[in-house]
This record gives structure tokens, sequence and C-alpha cells, in this order.
């Protein structure tokens, strides 16, 4: 089960009937610190945290992006999300992930390069 909530519609009803039970120890501005550590000792200094997102799955979680910045650019675009539960802090992170980051990063970055360049 997953339930992300983005967006509201603007009109028209809405109901939802969720009961999940969490304690909160980590707050959406803890994960964002967290993530920010953990990319730019593990992953890359040209990445940050972006706004963590609450997300209802098996166990609650912050969905927090990782945002590419280029010195030349500033943020470029979103190249991952690393997951943060909202109870142990934990990040939900493989060298799978890591590795996909890394890739969409180098992408987005020549992208841009040649984007500008052309």
């Amino acid at each position: 089960m997953a339930s992300i909530m983005e967006a509201l519609p603007k009109s028209g009803k809405l109901e939802v009937a969720i009961k999940v039970t969490a304690d909160v120890n980590i707050s959406a501005f803890a994960a964002k610190q967290k993530v920010n550590g953990f990319v730019l000792s593990e992953v890359s200094y040209m990445m940050h945290a972006g706004t963590p997102v609450l997300v209802v799955d098996e166990r609650i979680l912050w969905r927090v992006p990782v945002i590419l910045s280029l010195t030349s650019h500033g943020d470029v675009g979103e190249v991952g999300i690393i997951d943060v539960d909202v109870e142990t802090g934990q990040l939900h992170i493989t060298p799978q992930k890591i590795t996909e980051i890394n890739t969409r990063a180098r992408g987005l970055a020549l992208s841009t390069a040649s984007t500008a360049t052309g």
C-alpha cells in the first residue's frame, strides 16, 4: 500500500480515510538535513536535498528529492529520491540507488552543458 498526496483537486469532493499510527521522531527539516549530510559525504558536493514529502507506505517516510546544482546554472533538476523513516531516521538507500542518482546527475549535467553551449 502506498499513499502519496502531492496536490489536492481544485474542485469536487475528496474523502480519504486512512488510519496509520507512527511516532514522528524525525521532522521534515531533520530528514532534509540527514539527506544533505549523506549526499555531501557519500555522493557529491554538487547535490543537495529538496523539500520532503510525507509518504504513507508500509512505514511512514519522508521522501526527500535529491537536487543537482551546477555552479554556472544553480539548481538544474531532481536526480533521485531518498526516503527517511519518520520513526527511526534511517535512510532507505542502496548502492544501486546511489549509482542511479549519479547516472541521472551525469546525464542532466551533460544535457545542461550542451544546451548552454548549443
